[in-house]
């Protein structure tokens, strides 16, 4: 395990961990390292509790004297293993070097002027700092927006291409001058190309392609990653986007997937185990620069602690597939696997293959802080209704099969007592089904298309008749399959109170100002040809809120310029397949042009979307949760 705090709901992000693993500072902090190695024993001066994120990311030990700090009340804790000195006895340490974990040397310099030891040399962070041209907030290096950086599965090869889409999110908040720094790593972890790409216009579309970049650049296939550190930013320091995955030639592969977690953490769930037919491989990404040892990464079924380990040791910024049949024969769906991933990835991607047909979905975070909340079993009714629900599209049940397989999602989590309530269009209440009070190990899977009584959409929810507790992050993968084509593609997400003016521990989310001011913004891509783009729209309720919702459709042009407005009205607890193409028609689309997208605009309530692609002559389609901004 990497051992390190990367990000804590209620604390927030480390970004002392973001700054130290951008790939430039992860070059420079490996030289600086040499550098102090050489010096012998080095006495740190930790004025901001950082030493333990310095040191697990050296790419080797350096000998350190002493870790000292100027806080009183922190002198003889522990930190790296070593009791904390005081900065007061530097002078007398014997250390020749000084390294002060601050990136302002001259600030340091200053501060300890008359504490060094006799010939000691003074060394800070400043060598691992961005040039000043990288960054958002100039005047405070450690600003969440000087470190808005994510990590996308990228591959181009003769079968299967990606294409990253999103827009500039950014100039809302007051940004002018928008870039994206760009490094694409091959699947040994080495650099492919390093570039940049400017976005000046507001709303501006942003499309990275994987065919135009390998032509651009001259390169040969690739199946890595691309890092993405977005400069020039305002009120938004996290990278969303939508990554497909289509099919080159005779592929009839098509996928479309969320933005990965740009948080590392230490395990994951929402990875299914093969069906008959089925092979499921785990993308295993090194996000840092730093080896990952063999056998520091396991998997291991739901519920069990028999781990088997990923034995090969990762390089890196490394790419590998972790085929689930080699590494747990015998496991399958729908058992779940669990990924203890020690903090060395952020969210990975699983690919499952199946009569030549892939579809790639990605695994959620796993939260390690969450405990079983008795409060939950208890919400009162008049304010909260039914409670936590994760709502899902159940598309026509003729044509399409709906398998929902709920997840558990903290580390604590030991049993899920849930029902699925099903709705149809126009919000009336249909067919309900209660599951149980499932352990953790669980391998239970609900045929939600077997008992709808029509197109719609699901949402799960806790129902504790035999008992059970709940801790409020309620997830589940749901798994879409085309009876005619046999074509696949699946999604997971979690639990929300919707559309209440009670609020519980910060339930519902997605407020703009202080309750019932709830809203929505989401990112629907555009396309006037095959694969269309889709969205199933869903105006859940926890209680009740207004009859309709007050949607708007703006359909814009690559250059984020508006080019159409629509408006629709949701009945509440109804759903609405949202296309582009239809809503605003082929000639508006071709207006558009290439990057076209929609916002989906509500003031009055929020509502949930699913996002996907479809090429309805060749029944290949996809689907995945939408993101806002």
């Amino acid at each position: 395990m990497l051992g390190i705090r990367t990000f804590d709901p209620r604390s927030g992000g480390n970004m002392a961990y973001k700054a130290l693993t951008h790939p430039l500072a992860a070059e420079r902090l490996a030289s600086l390292a040499d550098d102090l190695r050489d010096a012998g024993p080095v006495a740190i001066y930790d004025p901001h509790d950082m030493v333990e994120t310095v040191m697990a990311l050296l790419p080797a030990p350096i000998a350190v004297a002493g870790v000292h700090t100027h806080d009183s009340l922190k002198v003889g804790q522990a930190r790296a293993g070593m009791a904390l000195r005081p900065v007061v006895d530097l002078a007398q340490c014997g250390a020749r070097a000084v390294w002060a974990l601050d990136f302002n040397h001259a600030t340091m310099a200053s501060r300890l002027s008359g504490l060094l030891p006799a010939g000691g040399v003074l060394h800070t962070l400043e060598a691992v700092r961005l040039p000043r041209h990288m960054l958002s907030v100039e005047h405070d290096y450690l600003h969440r927006l000087n470190f808005a950086t994510n990590l996308a599965f990228f591959r181009d090869t003769a079968a299967l291409s990606t294409r990253l889409v999103t827009a500039n999110y950014w100039a809302r908040y007051g940004a002018r001058a928008v870039r994206l720094w760009l490094r694409l790593f091959d699947h040994g972890g080495q650099v492919l190309k390093t570039w940049e790409y400017d976005v000046p216009g507001a709303g501006q579309a942003i499309i990275i392609d994987s065919a135009e970049i390998r032509s651009r650049f001259g390169l040969p296939e690739f199946t890595g990653q691309l890092f993405i550190h977005a400069q020039g930013i305002a009120g938004h320091d996290v990278v969303k986007y939508a990554l497909e995955t289509r099919g080159e030639g005779t592929n009839a592969s098509l996928s479309v997937t969320h933005d990965a977690n740009a948080w590392p953490a230490n395990r994951y769930a929402n990875l299914p185990a093969p069906a008959e037919g089925e092979d499921v491989v785990l993308w295993v990404q090194n996000s840092h620069a730093l080896p990952v040892p063999p056998g520091s990464m396991t998997l291991n079924r739901m519920g069990q602690d028999t781990h088997a380990p990923i034995l090969p040791a990762l390089a890196p910024y490394q790419t590998m597939a972790v085929h689930m049949r080699d590494i747990l024969p015998g496991l399958s769906w729908p058992e779940q696997i669990e990924f203890r991933a020690g903090g060395h990835v952020v969210r990975s991607r699983y690919e499952i293959t199946r009569h030549d047909r892939t579809r790639i979905a990605h695994l959620n975070v796993q939260r390690a802080d969450l405990q079983p909340d008795p409060g939950i079993a208890r919400l009162d009714p008049c304010f909260f209704g039914r409670g936590y629900l994760l709502p899902f599209p159940v598309p026509d049940p003729a044509r399409y099969r709906t398998l929902l397989l709920p997840s558990p999602m903290a580390e604590s989590l030991a049993s899920l007592p849930v029902r699925v309530d099903c709705f149809d269009a126009e919000g009336a209440a249909g067919p309900s089904r209660f599951m149980g009070c499932l352990p953790r190990d669980h391998a239970v899977v609900l045929d939600v298309s077997a008992f709808a009584t029509g197109p719609g959409h699901g949402e799960l929810l806790y129902d504790f008749r035999d008992g059970g507790l709940a801790d409020g992050w309620l997830h589940a993968l749901i798994r879409y399959e085309d009876r005619q084509t046999g074509h696949a593609s699946e999604t997971s997400f979690g639990s929300h109170i919707f559309n209440t003016v009670m609020t519980y521990k910060g339930e519902p989310q997605s407020y703009v100002g202080s309750p019932p001011g709830l809203s929505t913004r989401l990112f629907l891509t555009a396309a006037e040809c095959e694969p269309f783009s889709f969205c199933t729209l869903i105006y859940p309720v926890s209680a009740t809120w207004r009859a309709h919702s007050d949607t708007s459709l703006y359909l814009h042009a690559g250059d984020g310029a508006v080019i159409a407005h629509e408006k629709i009205a949701i009945p509440m607890a109804g759903s609405r397949e949202i296309w582009p193409h239809r809503v605003f028609g082929l000639p508006a689309l071709a207006r558009a042009g290439e990057g076209a997208y929609v916002i989906i605009r509500d003031t009055t309530c929020r509502l949930f979307g699913y996002h996907g692609r479809m090429a309805e002559g060749e029944g290949r389609f996809s689907i995945d949760h939408m993101f806002g901004f």
